[in-house]
């Protein structure tokens, strides 16, 4: 499958989740949301399989906001037990990085300066992506589908105002393929280069430990770094991650099970946890 054809299907399905809000926690029937979709039942049940591989009736139920605290309830992972027990090895973006690394404290109090990056846009699973890179990695990626094309691009320029920018994106196209698990990018890696405060460092190396399908808390990470009592300004550093998707910061969760904040948008937290839900499935019955 293209990235095309997946930024249509995710389009798709991101019509879905408003119809799936609307209906108020009402589970609708295909030929319902088909309609909605002013598709014929056959053609979005085919979308559907094609994206995620499991039935719209079960996808909804990957949608609800019930779900994230299922995934509590049932996957939840103990930060520090999650490498010993393997979790850590499960999943494909786990595989993916060839290495990653991180800026110095004094590199990036510099704010990027005499750091060149490249970007370049990109269709995605889920919705048009900004990815920027250096000649390290990939330092960010942001999804352009609730926040709108221009805001997306100044929120990740922002983060590094000193650096010299430059739009290539060939030179990002095999860590971009890789990343998002096309066809050409099966046997690819995807370098990373973190760019952040030492915090923000120690947070986004918790969450690169939690598995794909896994959830964990705000406080877990706190503990996690050593760092109990900062569950706040461990949240923020979550928000601040650049590089969404492959630092998987929507896999923390409020320890109620709410799903706290997203900075690209809730609708693409929800669609990102039932993507890696129906994966693990998939695994788990194929």
């Amino acid at each position: 499958m293209t990235p095309t054809e997946d930024s249509y299907h995710y389009n798709v399905i991101r019509r879905a989740i408003e119809e799936i809000d609307a209906a108020g926690g009402k589970t609708l029937a295909l030929d319902a949301l088909a309609a909605k979709m002013d598709m014929s039942p056959s053609h979005f049940q085919r979308v559907f399989s094609r994206w995620v591989g499991v039935s719209p009736k079960r996808y909804q139920q990957f949608l609800t906001l019930g779900h994230a605290k299922t995934l509590l309830a049932e996957r939840f992972s103990t930060l520090e037990t999650a490498q010993s027990v393997g979790l850590s090895g499960q999943g494909r973006l786990h595989d993916l990085f060839l290495r990653w690394e991180a800026m110095s404290p004094g590199e990036y109090a510099n704010r990027g300066k005499g750091l060149t990056i490249y970007w370049g846009w990109f269709d995605s699973p889920f919705g048009a992506s900004l990815v920027m890179g250096t000649e390290r990695g990939i330092c960010g990626i942001g999804f352009a589908g609730e926040t709108g094309v221009e805001e997306t691009f100044e929120d990740l320029i922002s983060r590094w105002p000193n650096a010299t920018f430059i739009e290539d994106p060939m030179f990002l196209r095999p860590w971009v393929l890789a990343a998002y698990d096309t066809e050409l990018g099966k046997d690819g890696k995807t370098p990373l280069h973190l760019i952040g405060s030492p915090l923000q460092i120690k947070v986004w190396e918790a969450l690169l430990s939690i598995p794909s399908g896994h959830v964990t808390t705000y406080g877990q990470i706190a503990e996690k770094i050593g760092q109990p009592r900062a569950v706040r300004a461990v949240g923020t550093a979550v928000g601040r991650n650049p590089v969404s998707w492959l630092i998987p910061c929507h896999r923390a969760l409020r320890k109620s099970g709410a799903l706290g904040g997203y900075h690209w948008g809730l609708p693409v937290k929800r669609a990102l946890l039932a993507w890696e839900s129906a994966e693990l499935e998939q695994e788990r019955t194929g």
